[in-house]
């Protein structure tokens, strides 16, 4: 049986005409309001009239909050901020069940949520918002602390303007929770709904990646990533946490009555007319759901490689393998190291009206005019694999394969370049020599990869200083730090984090990326074909002229974009592309001057050293 609406009840018992009907669906829409709270608020329809037709519509019973005296038991259960968030009054018990006054009696995720905080079920009646939210006012006694033993709770009274929240739901049940937000918001009376768009638009102002909010024993913690560090916001009152928590699963349709299990989600903000698009992830937790929110820019994916901060010879070797008409180029790197920004602007400088450019990614991070993207859906079997398979069909370019996971996603890649189609994808390993050992675990072929494989680009991303940043004289013991790390000689002055109000005093302020690409010719291909050894292809590379991402970085610290911390911060030693010594195949650094593995003189590792540099590496080695 169909789902009878208001209107049509109403205009089939001749208590409203067509044209007032069609006019005050129209108003509904604008007010982002209910029909009968529309039809209530102008008296168009008389109010038993309206009730009675309510009632059909939803089989539950109307009470009327104006004259209603709830009981003290049942006020008490429920704590007043909680029922000012939900538009909720307890009313009396009965038959064991705590019965409600709701805008909303069908809404079943509110039901539950308040049958979890009360600790009993719940029998919802009917009621206008408007006299619920004066009636909660009245009997709540909102002047004073609203529940004895709960300590009072200030609402921000920072103004929030120009923030408007956008559900990605097509969901009928969501969409009407979105627009009960915005009013709620709009209205500023809801603690809850005002924190989470303070900590929201704080976050975009200070071009934070990502939003922490953790529940503590006593309080809830906010903590913001801005360039790849965590930084505390603030600590909010513990009894905001769960109407925190709730609001935000509202935007991206969750379940907000479901607390044991993790959730993804995500919604879009639109700040004046900046917009953001927000993946939310829930997690249980001792003392509650910690949630973190990955804010991510639209404008972001559309950077050029100077701006990436990618060396002009690194550029240009980076644009000739884009420019090839077949090959697959791999982007590799750790999580948050910028893979996706680096393939946007790849796919914007090669973009034009000529060619077909698709992409397949989970999900698409960064709208790009003009290219065809794709989003995986693994529950409807929209997979990497199955998805490139169907865009092989689409007479395509260029493709774009967000991530390779698995040997199928690869070998139909790496098939597709053999094809005439240039490949780009992301893998996540430490360097560019390791990604052709990734391939190779995956279980595709050595020949395959040697035949398909036209280059690897390995990056991170290291904070860069700011403006505040002052020349410093290069001690004894930073020359030593910067020897090891492989500056060969240190210079007399170095660039250094100072502190100031634009860097939240913290001496840096952006990041910039380091990179190391490898570019695949015979020898290497050769090599790929007949070992599996990640040192023999990392030697290889370098003598092909491959810079390694702690040479770039150090290039960067002594320009005076960055600091050698941070460049050690992100390219441990460990990672470091070593030059083999010449008598038994050790990897060696520059500061080597005798290999530790046999004894050998590494010659070539002092050319160029001047005499500061060779005094500070001897006594280092000594």
């Amino acid at each position: 049986m169909a789902k009878r609406k208001l209107g049509e009840v109403l205009a089939r018992r001749g208590q409203i005409s067509d044209e007032t009907l069609s006019k005050a669906i129209l108003e509904q829409k604008s007010k982002l309001v209910h029909l009968g709270e529309i039809l209530y608020e102008s008296s168009t329809v008389e109010k038993d009239a309206l009730v009675a037709a309510i009632s059909e519509v939803t089989g539950v019973e109307y009470i009327d909050c104006t004259t209603v005296r709830p009981d003290p038991a049942a006020l008490a259960l429920l704590p007043a901020k909680l029922a000012q968030q939900f538009s909720v009054l307890p009313l009396r018990f009965e038959s064991r069940k705590l019965v409600i006054v709701m805008a909303e009696p069908q809404d079943l995720a509110t039901i539950n949520h308040i049958a979890f905080s009360a600790g009993c079920q719940i029998a919802p009646r009917f009621g206008f918002k408007a006299e619920i939210t004066k009636a909660i006012f009245r009997h709540y006694e909102m002047a004073t602390p609203l529940v004895p033993g709960l300590p009072e709770v200030e609402a921000p009274t920072a103004p929030v303007d120009g923030i408007e929240f956008l559900s990605n739901s097509k969901r009928v049940s969501n969409v009407e929770a979105m627009r009960e937000l915005q009013a709620e918001l709009l209205n500023r009376t809801t603690p809850a709904v005002q924190e989470a768009s303070l900590i929201i638009t704080e976050a975009i102002r200070i071009g934070a990646s990502d939003i922490h909010i953790e529940p503590l024993a006593g309080e809830t913690i906010v903590r913001l990533r801005v360039d790849g560090i965590l930084q505390e916001m603030k600590r909010i009152p513990r009894e905001l946490h769960l109407g925190l928590v709730s609001r935000v699963k509202i935007l991206c349709d969750m379940d907000i009555a479901e607390r044991r299990v993790p959730q993804d989600g995500r919604f879009t903000v639109k700040l004046n007319a900046r917009h953001m698009d927000v993946r939310v992830s829930t997690l249980p937790t001792q003392f509650g759901e910690k949630i973190v929110m990955r804010l991510l820019d639209g404008k972001a994916g559309t950077r050029t490689f100077a701006q990436l901060g990618l060396p002009a010879r690194v550029q240009a070797q980076f644009s000739e393998l884009l420019a090839l008409p077949q090959g697959m180029v791999l982007v590799t790197g750790p999580t948050g190291s910028g893979k996706s920004s680096t393939l946007c602007a790849a796919m914007i400088s090669v973009q034009k009206p000529s060619l077909n450019i698709v992409t397949v990614e989970d999900p698409v991070e960064y709208e790009i005019p003009g290219v065809n993207q794709v989003n995986i859906h693994n529950k409807a079997g929209m997979t990497f694999a199955s998805a490139l398979r169907s865009i092989l069909r689409q007479d395509p370019n260029i493709i774009m394969v967000g991530e390779i996971r698995d040997f199928e996603t690869a070998e139909i890649a790496m098939k597709a370049t053999q094809t005439g189609h240039l490949v780009l994808s992301t893998l996540h390993t430490n360097g560019a020599a390791e990604s052709v050992i990734r391939l190779l675990d995956l279980g595709v072929a050595g020949y395959l990869i040697a035949a398909s494989l036209t280059g690897v680009m390995a990056q991170r991303l290291v904070r860069t200083l700011c403006n505040c940043a002052q020349k410093r004289h290069v001690s004894l013991e930073l020359a030593k730090h910067m020897v090891e790390a492989g500056i060969a000689t240190p210079p007399k002055n170095v660039k250094m984090p100072v502190g100031c109000d634009e860097c939240a005093q913290t001496g840096y302020r952006g990041r910039v990326g380091l990179y190391e690409l490898l570019v695949m010719q015979e020898s290497l291909r050769e090599a790929v074909r007949s070992t599996s050894q990640v040192n023999q292809l990392r030697s290889l590379a370098r003598a092909c002229g491959m810079k390694t991402l702690r040479e770039d970085g150090l290039d960067k610290v002594l320009e005076g974009v960055t600091t050698l911390d941070e460049v050690l911060r992100v390219v441990p030693k460990e990672l470091e592309t070593a030059v083999a010594c010449e008598g038994c195949g050790y990897s060696l650094i520059s500061a080597y001057r005798f290999c530790p593995n046999c004894g050998a003189r590494c010659r070539e590792q002092l050319d160029g050293i001047s005499d500061y540099g060779a005094a500070v590496a001897d006594e280092i080695v000594s």
